[in-house]
């Protein structure tokens, strides 16, 4: 390993512990909001422990990649209807579209629930399980991990390059994770705006899954989303939201000036 710590190396591990920050911030907004199903005194510790186990998964996927890229590449199974729909799956393919499928009925449910009115009778939802909490946020981290890993092992060949820069990613994520939920509950009006994000993650997996799969609809054919587009959206989102939030509150002070105008 001290022959492989060259310049080049050391740099490579900036860089892709860069990436991994970049390509966890999805994952982190994922965690932050799955994380509010568990009971509240066991949010925090459902956060370190989900990332913690998903970053002992992602190094034993990164082994796995190494080893068996091929058969994760390889076709298992093909759509051909005519002209409407065709395409060729594989196992990365199925993992991401499935991972895409769930994140936008992740978002699509939570959405729902903050329209729900609990004044008319609505419960509000249940809690799930510690376990069950940890589980969903271990096996989204898997499908979060493909990009990361496929990123890294195009950048570097050095196994202990690519390691070190996921285990550090994990540990940047554990830190981040109680601050990105605290600041998601203290801001409630960003949690939807973190939901509508978190939707177009799935819509981004989806095009990712189906050009991985050469699936063609109508005789176009998918293409992915790229991660510029994805960051100019939300970029979009956010000025959006912060310039609508500021708006409202002028109008809120200006109908409190009219109304005290008035009394007098």
């Amino acid at each position: 390993m001290l022959e492989s710590l060259t310049l080049d190396n050391i740099f490579t591990l900036g860089m892709l512990v860069m990436l991994q920050i970049v390509l966890g911030f999805d994952n982190l907004l994922y965690i932050s909001l799955e994380s509010k199903n568990a009971p509240l005194d066991k949010q925090s510790y459902v956060r370190k422990l989900g990332i913690g186990l998903a970053v002992a998964l992602r190094i034993v996927l990164l082994f796995a990649l190494i080893k068996l890229i091929g058969y994760f590449q390889d076709p298992i199974f093909g759509i051909y209807l005519g002209k409407f729909v065709q395409g060729s799956f594989n196992v990365h393919s199925l993992i991401v579209l499935l991972g895409g499928v769930f994140i936008l009925y992740t978002a699509v449910r939570e959405i729902w629930h903050m329209l729900s009115i609990e004044e008319a009778g609505h419960a509000p939802p249940k809690k799930k399980s510690t376990a069950a909490v940890v589980t969903m946020i271990v096996l989204m981290n898997i499908v979060f991990s493909f990009d990361s890993i496929l990123s890294a092992m195009a950048l570097t060949d050095v196994l202990w390059v690519m390691s070190t820069a996921i285990i550090i990613g994990g540990l940047l994520m554990i830190w981040m994770a109680d601050g990105v939920s605290t600041f998601l509950a203290k801001n409630r009006m960003y949690e939807v705006l973190g939901l509508f994000i978190l939707f177009l993650v799935g819509v981004m997996l989806l095009s990712e899954g189906g050009h991985l799969a050469h699936l063609e609809i109508f005789g176009n054919h998918v293409t992915p989303m790229s991660k510029t587009t994805f960051y100019f959206v939300i970029f979009v989102l956010v000025i959006v939201d912060v310039v609508q939030g500021r708006y409202q509150k002028k109008l809120i002070a200006m109908k409190d000036r009219s109304a005290n105008k008035s009394d007098h």
